[in-house]
């Protein structure tokens, strides 16, 4: 056989496949298109006196952790200082053999009376459906003991950055829908950085695109593991009908296949979508894996538990309209097999024309390959530039159009990628078949964003006042009516009377996430004032006032600069974690004229979470 003919075999099959997928994903495309040019797209958005006139339910937001010391603190202080809600907690789960995370949650749990830790049973890591179920249970031991109860469970990551209005939303359509899903969306990162540029692209597309269609066409809705709202009802329904487990702690992908289980109830189900505000997107936001050993680390698993375990568990078993979307979620199976080989394939045809165009001589398919099957080769090239022209939009639409020109060049390094993780994954899954064990839970490592970042996404102080109920909405625009040049907010207020030191330094604690210093949230010692010298403790007008679990505590009137925690790292090996004082206890604290003893009386006391204790499952 020649030359010629196996290229033609070759094509054949794979012209075929691609054509069939390019024309599943132009469908979804054209719908997308259509609902766009006539306005099918609007949401009827709630507004801000819909979101104040909502039931206010209580949420529990569920966050499971293991080995997540490095970033939890920064995620937990964050997040309870930029949430636009009052009524929710945090349900933390560690495991027993995870001390330093352990350890960082209950120090948090003290600082935050909304944050309680629930300890699994067993050492960890087993999976994260089996950590959310012990949560679960965590979460109702706490409910007897409080005589109170959740409506709704919110379930979030180590890494996440959570919306302002988040909850707000997923209280509102709650009332409605019994799974309430906000949109995921990676934080930009530069240019170079390939990988996660990639998940950018994916990600906006999914999120502007995919989702939204599905959804109107009736699809099922599939939790993206954060950000996803569950009634308290549909989660008792499911515990009753599969023995308690309301996640599967068998199942890679819990997020995807508490979302089919959703709608086999036949409960509504809701995506809000992508919707920029002041603060940003509303959208849930993080950072994706920037290696590419670690994007295969997170693809193989989400393979294995969306397309394995899900054709295992459900096969082809389901109403015909979501049959189609069983096939769109499973098509990678084969897809990203024989992606890598269409971009070869390409890469030749291009490399051919370049060699005939500098030549002068024509060029064409080889002749074994018939006119129909050119065809279909030109169709399928035609597709991919209108699908490549789509995932630009999408990605410009949230990244910008610099970040989105390099589109195309992500999404040949996606379709490597993505074969890497297929292999991976089918490696692993007949592995575990073959010796009878249960597939093991990848877990991915977790990065928190930079100060800089977060300060970003921090609300501002006079709307945290406003929250406080420290002073009205109209005493606060007058105040900014009237702000003089280079005067704070804060200060303006304190001049105008309209607040206290103490109501201040409270709303600047949830705004900088440092908390109040209080005889519950800082151990004082005699040894910590005399830590660091006199002089720099003047110049820098900061009291050290203990030491404890290898850190020293010291106290600032005012969010702490890079500039100053540089000098005071120069004179003590401790770890330093700051809290906030305020300037009149400061001046007695500096000036000797109160005893280290009388700071129990002087400082405000902290809120103290209810029960110190871990909670554990019963």
């Amino acid at each position: 056989m020649s030359l010629d003919q196996w290229v033609a075999g070759f094509l054949l099959p794979l012209a075929l496949w691609i054509l069939l997928s390019g024309l599943d994903d132009l469908f979804i495309t054209a719908v997308f298109l259509v609902r766009l040019l006539r306005r099918r797209t609007r949401f009827d958005w709630p507004s801000a006196a819909d979101l104040d006139a909502a039931a206010h339910r209580r949420i529990a937001i569920f966050v499971p952790l293991w080995r997540e010391h490095a970033v939890i603190g920064a995620m937990l202080d964050h997040n309870t200082s930029v949430i636009r809600y009052d009524n929710y907690d945090f349900f933390v789960g560690v495991y027993p053999n995870d001390a330093l995370t352990v350890e960082a949650v209950s120090v948090l749990s003290d600082r935050h009376p909304q944050v309680h830790v629930v300890v699994c049973p067993h050492p960890g890591p087993t999976s994260k459906a089996d950590c959310l179920n012990w949560i679960y249970h965590g979460m109702a031991a706490w409910e007897r003991e409080h005589d109170a109860r959740f409506d709704v469970v919110v379930t979030h990551d180590a890494e996440d950055l959570i919306h302002p209005d988040s909850l707000p939303l997923i209280d509102y359509f709650a009332q409605r829908y019994d799974m309430v899903q906000i949109p995921v969306l990676p934080l930009a990162k530069p240019t170079h950085q390939w990988i996660h540029g990639l998940y950018c692209d994916e990600f906006a597309e999914y999120q502007t695109k995919d989702i939204p269609v599905r959804h109107a066409l009736g699809g099922f809705l599939p939790s993206n593991g954060v950000g996803a709202g569950f009634s308290r009802a549909v989660l008792e329904e499911i515990s009753a009908r599969c023995g308690g487990r309301i996640f599967d702690p068998d199942c890679l992908t819990e997020d995807y296949e508490n979302g089919y289980r959703v709608y086999r109830l036949g409960r509504p189900q809701i995506f809000v979508p992508l919707r920029r505000d002041a603060v940003g997107w509303t959208a849930t936001r993080e950072y994706f894996p920037h290696l590419f050993r670690t994007a295969v680390r997170q693809r193989s698993r989400w393979v294995i538990g969306i397309s394995l375990q899900g054709w295992e568990r459900h096969g082809w078993r389901a109403a015909p309209g979501q049959l189609y979307w069983f096939w769109r979620d499973r098509k990678g199976l084969a897809g990203n097999l024989v992606s890598p080989l269409a971009n070869c394939g390409f890469l030749v045809w291009a490399a051919g024309w370049v060699r005939s165009f500098a030549k002068g001589s024509p060029w064409g398919l080889p002749a074994a390959v018939p006119p129909w099957l050119q065809a279909v080769c030109a169709a399928t090239f035609a597709i991919s530039l209108a699908q490549m022209a789509t995932r630009g939009f999408c990605s410009a639409r949230v990244y910008g159009l610099r970040f989105a020109a390099w589109a195309p060049l992500r999404a040949l390094l996606g379709n490597w990628l993505n074969f890497a993780a297929t292999v991976a994954a089918l490696g692993q899954y007949a592995a575990a078949r073959w010796r009878g064990a249960r597939l093991r839970w990848r877990k991915t490592e977790h990065l928190y964003p930079d100060a800089a970042l977060l300060r970003r996404h921090k609300p501002r102080l006079g709307e945290l006042l406003v929250r406080l109920r420290a002073v009205s909405r109209t005493d606060l625009e007058d105040a900014l009516g009237s702000l003089p040049r280079h005067c704070r907010l804060g200060e303006h207020l304190l001049r105008l009377h309209k607040i206290t030191h103490q109501q201040m330094y409270q709303a600047l604690s949830m705004q900088s996430g440092l908390p109040l210093a209080g005889p519950r949230t800082i151990p004082y010692s005699i040894e910590g004032t005399r830590a660091l010298p006199a002089r720099v403790v003047r110049r820098w007008n900061v009291m050290p006032v203990g030491v404890h679990g290898g850190c020293l505590h010291v106290g600032v009137t005012d969010v702490p600069s890079d500039h100053l925690r540089r000098d005071l790292m120069r004179f003590s090996s401790l770890e330093l974690r700051f809290c906030l004082i305020l300037p009149e206890q400061l001046e007695a604290l500096s000036g000797g004229h109160l005893p280290l003893e009388g700071v129990r009386d002087v400082l405000p006391p902290a809120r103290v979470a209810g029960g110190r204790t871990p909670a554990r499952p019963s």
